[in-house]
């Protein structure tokens, strides 16, 4: 009786087969390109592993996702490059809905500390001052902030008619100063910025009032990441550094006479006095924004942009440089033709 052939010495399968039929050369190439891949993933792995745990670390540090700070910041840094150079229009349309949803963001800030601010009534006048600003110049957007104040007034007293929201008079003009108070820190203060943009040849100065602001933020967060120890204000903002304010004034000085030479044609000299400054109005624009959180008892403005918290948290520092950029266009620009 033939034996029966055991499965173990049966022909081999494709696969076993194609191995043997292989050179020892290209058994050699394919055993090198196998190790060549899983060095690359592995490298990929640690490095990768390796920016998390940097990100991480500045995250606690600094309190930012610093990959989604980045990103939202080219892409609103394109967008406002694109509309200042090309459509002064699309940066009206982009100035109205940033002043429109801080408004709203700081309106709703406030309600945390029990001070009601209409937010819609906020919003709608800061969308409204843009326009006024960029059309109508300073007077129109005084004119529209007086009748926005006004109406802001008549709507919170409007409310107080509904037992809901009925209060006594101190809550009521504690809410009517904060109106105020909402109206001129965000929209009227970012209103400059479209007053600059109006006029011939605002938009260079508007741009390098904004990176004058970058350079001020980003000195001040490189030399504080890296060296900050003495703390500037512990009490308002625990993370800002006397060494970090120095990397931010020499940024700030720096960028101020490059900009001045070779944006605005001024002489280096108006350099460094715009680069003083917008340092001092940023810097006072982050602790400002730093008491008011620290006041109302919160970190952020809010959460809608992801890597910095709220708009009002990104424009703190803009606001009231922006103010000092057009003061500084204004006396300035005629005599550097």
């Amino acid at each position: 009786m033939p034996a029966t052939p055991d499965a173990s010495s049966g022909p081999p399968d494709d696969g076993v087969r194609h191995e043997r039929s292989r050179s020892p050369l290209s058994r050699r190439v394919h055993e090198t390109r196998a190790d060549i891949e899983r060095q690359v993933q592995a490298q990929v792995q640690a490095t990768r592993a390796q920016l998390d745990a940097t990100n991480e670390k500045i995250r606690q540090r600094t309190g930012r996702n610093l990959i989604f700070a980045i990103l939202i910041g080219l892409v609103g840094g394109a967008l406002l490059l694109f509309s200042l150079i090309f459509i002064k229009e699309i940066f009206m349309v982009f100035a109205a809905a940033i002043a429109g949803f801080t408004s709203f963001e700081f309106a709703t800030a406030l309600r945390r500390a029990g001070l009601r601010v209409p937010r819609v009534a906020l919003a709608v006048v800061a969308v409204a001052l843009v326009p006024a600003a960029y059309y109508l110049h300073a007077s129109g957007e005084w004119l529209v902030a007086i009748a926005g104040l006004l109406l802001l007034w008549i709507w919170r007293a409007a409310e107080t008619i509904s037992p809901a929201h009925r209060v006594g008079g101190g809550a009521l003009l504690r809410d009517l100063v904060a109106s105020a108070l909402a109206i001129l820190y965000v929209p009227f203060l970012a209103c400059f910025s479209v007053l600059m943009a109006a006029e011939p040849g605002g938009q260079w100065w508007l741009l390098a009032t904004l990176i004058l602001v970058v350079a001020v933020d980003t000195g001040a967060y490189a030399a504080g990441l890296s060296f900050g120890k003495h703390p500037m204000a512990p009490t308002i903002s625990p993370k800002k550094t006397w060494e970090g304010f120095a990397g931010a004034a020499a940024a700030a000085l720096i960028a101020g006479v490059v900009l001045s030479v070779f944006m605005l044609n001024a002489p280096w000299w108006f350099g460094l006095i715009m680069g003083a400054l917008i340092l001092i109005a940023a810097t006072a624009g982050d602790l400002v924004e730093s008491l008011i959180k620290r006041d109302i008892g919160i970190k952020d403005m809010s959460s809608w942009l992801p890597g910095h918290g709220g708009f009002l948290d990104r424009l703190d520092s803009i606001l009231p440089s922006v103010a000092i950029g057009y003061v500084l266009y204004v006396v300035f620009a005629p005599l550097f033709g």
